[in-house]
């Protein structure tokens, strides 16, 4: 039955209740007391106070006042509606909002109204996260982040009842939909996690992280891959490789066509790459330190010596980045200079905005995991795997849940989510330190304040040429955040700008021909006066880098016809045996 004028006026009222209850939870939620203070009645500041306070009250009254007339508007068009006309639409899905883009959606006016009543409510929630009076920017972040998880988890593509997809599957197949979504759904309770990819596909070694070398040095904590050069001659100068230790290095090996470790060799480049232990009980006393000096240092160490070279071009990803350029920092407070070119992708070394992740870190957090990890532990690798979905809930869980067991789909073979699922145990005592000086106290960025290794750190010391890459669309590395490693740095710095997010804009191999990256031939100082300068460029910035790092690699040589060193003989075929230990 439709809804009387009376209805539909109470419910309206009851919407606009619901948002100041809405700001209220809000407020609650973030912690609103933070940076703020009381204005004494009778002061220039109590009067500016409560105007502010009245224009913040005007503004939110305005939102909801747009959101009541929006759903008055939908239902006015849904009622006068006639025979055979297209159903209405009030507003519309945010671009690359693939949920509602079945026909099925508009095809019946009681899942139409549900889409567009999900919209519009959803629309609310971020305009009012947005405009609550908050002076604290973590709270303010972790108040946005915390409304997108609400809302996404509340969309009616979510639920059996509420997705017309669901109800057509379920006709079609005779509820053989239901049959499979129950088998797919039984099968990850098993695993501890939701299927992305169809892993039978895939196993590293045979099709993933195939790029010819041999394993030529290992300790406890890491491999050193050297690998096998495919050009008669090579640059001088090795390149060494810090990956993050937070997932797998083989996210830059991925198969022949999509591998940036490929394709440096391909240019010319003798490769050196570490490959992190996925860490067990025994290792759970590695700190920081430790990732610092048995990781990157001695990587860079290994490279040296098998080179026969005095420096290295050294390149890192995400907090790989951030542990090489620590490590480098050590370095040169020691009077080391090892490297003759820096190469930073997607890595924060100022923390003052650390994304979607600096939303879940708060003292309260880091307190609770240095007492139980903190003197040694692990944290757990499917724990960690969940912390990332989380941050892409559309992505990386709902679209799965309805696929795998709402449609009773398997999803198709993907090499990048086979790498997603891949996870890895992370120490206690490393990790709590990492969360404590970066993300919470925000450290690194002041000169000498931390002292790793034994000595103060200083990032304005790493003085060697750098490359920095940065990605538009990345929540977990923002590119503004990215840029202010220019400030940091002692040296010359370009900073790149590519499309699409943390991962698919670094794995943009020139093959492929996808995506574009701008770049500005001055170094501004800010990324606001940076990005209205930058110049677009199509395509893969995989040859702008290399173009940058041929002049850093020397003269050219005659390739290696083997491995390693009389001193590091090879150990055991690349990928080696650290990358394919399971959390």
């Amino acid at each position: 039955m439709a809804a009387t004028p009376e209805q539909t006026l109470a419910a309206m009222q009851k919407i606009f209740q619901s948002g100041q209850t809405l700001v209220q939870a809000l407020m609650e939620f973030a912690g609103t007391g933070q940076g703020m203070t009381m204005a004494q009645p009778g002061t220039n500041a109590h009067a500016s106070a409560a105007s502010q306070t009245m224009d913040d009250a005007l503004r939110m009254g305005s939102i909801q006042q747009e959101h009541a007339e929006l759903h008055a508007r939908l239902w006015s068009q849904m009622l006068g509606r006639k025979p055979g006309e297209a159903l209405p639409s009030v507003v519309q899905p945010e671009p690359g909002d693939r949920r509602f883009s079945s026909p099925d959606w508009s095809a019946s006016p009681y899942f139409h109204y549900l889409q567009q009543v999900y919209l519009i409510n959803a629309q609310f929630l971020k305009r009012v996260s947005e405009e609550v009076p908050v002076a604290d920017r973590r709270a303010k972040d972790r108040m946005r982040f915390l409304t997108r998880q609400v809302a996404d988890a509340l969309a009616p593509s979510n639920f059996a009842a509420t997705n017309p997809e669901f109800v057509k599957a379920t006709l079609e197949t005779k509820g053989e939909n239901i049959r499979a979504g129950i088998h797919n759904m039984l099968g990850d309770l098993r695993k501890g996690r939701i299927s992305m990819t169809d892993e039978s596909a895939f196993e590293v070694g045979r099709n993933l992280a195939v790029t010819p070398g041999a394993v030529i040095y290992e300790n406890e904590l890491m491999q050193v891959i050297q690998y096998a050069p495919i050009t008669s001659e090579v640059f001088k100068l090795p390149l060494v490789i810090i990956p993050p230790c937070i997932n797998k290095y083989y996210v830059l090996d991925l198969q022949p066509d999509n591998s940036f470790v490929r394709h440096a060799v391909e240019q010319g480049h003798s490769v050196f790459l570490a490959s992190w232990r996925n860490v067990t009980a025994e290792h759970g006393h590695l700190t920081w330190d430790d990732y610092l000096e048995q990781g990157a240092l001695t990587a860079l160490r290994v490279a040296k010596e098998v080179a026969g070279e005095d420096r290295v071009n050294a390149l890192g990803f995400c907090v790989g980045g951030t542990i090489l350029a620590s490590a480098l920092a050590v370095a040169r407070a020691r009077g080391e200079d090892p490297v003759q070119s820096l190469t930073l992708l997607t890595t924060l070394l100022d923390f003052t905005d650390s994304g979607d992740i600096g939303c879940l870190v708060d003292e309260a957090l880091v307190a609770a995991r240095e007492t139980a990890i903190g003197q040694g532990g692990l944290l757990p690798g499917r724990e960690l795997e969940s912390v990332f979905s989380s941050l892409r809930a559309n992505d990386l869980v709902w679209q799965y849940v309805v696929g795998n067991y709402l449609k009773g789909r398997t999803p198709g073979a993907f090499d990048i989510l086979y790498w997603n699922s891949d996870s890895t145990n992370l120490p206690g005592p490393f990790l709590t330190w990492y969360l404590r000086n970066m993300y919470l106290e925000n450290n690194l960025r002041i000169p000498g304040k931390l002292r790793m290794c034994g000595v103060p750190a200083d990032l304005g010391n790493v003085d060697a040429p750098a490359y920095l890459l940065a990605t538009r669309e990345d929540h977990i590395v923002p590119w503004q955040s990215a840029y202010l490693s220019r400030q940091m740095l002692g040296a010359e710095t370009t900073f790149v700008l590519g499309a699409s997010g943390h991962i698919a804009g670094v794995i943009n191999p020139p093959s492929k021909n996808r995506r574009s990256y701008w770049v500005a031939g001055n170094s501004p100082a800010t990324a606001v006066e940076w990005q209205e300068a930058a110049t677009e460029h199509k395509g893969s910035w995989w040859a702008h880098w290399h173009e940058w790092l041929r002049p850093h690699g020397g003269t050219q040589k005659a390739a290696p016809r083997t491995p390693g060193s009389k001193k590091y003989p090879p150990l055991e075929a690349a990928p080696g045996r650290y990358v394919k230990e399971r959390a």
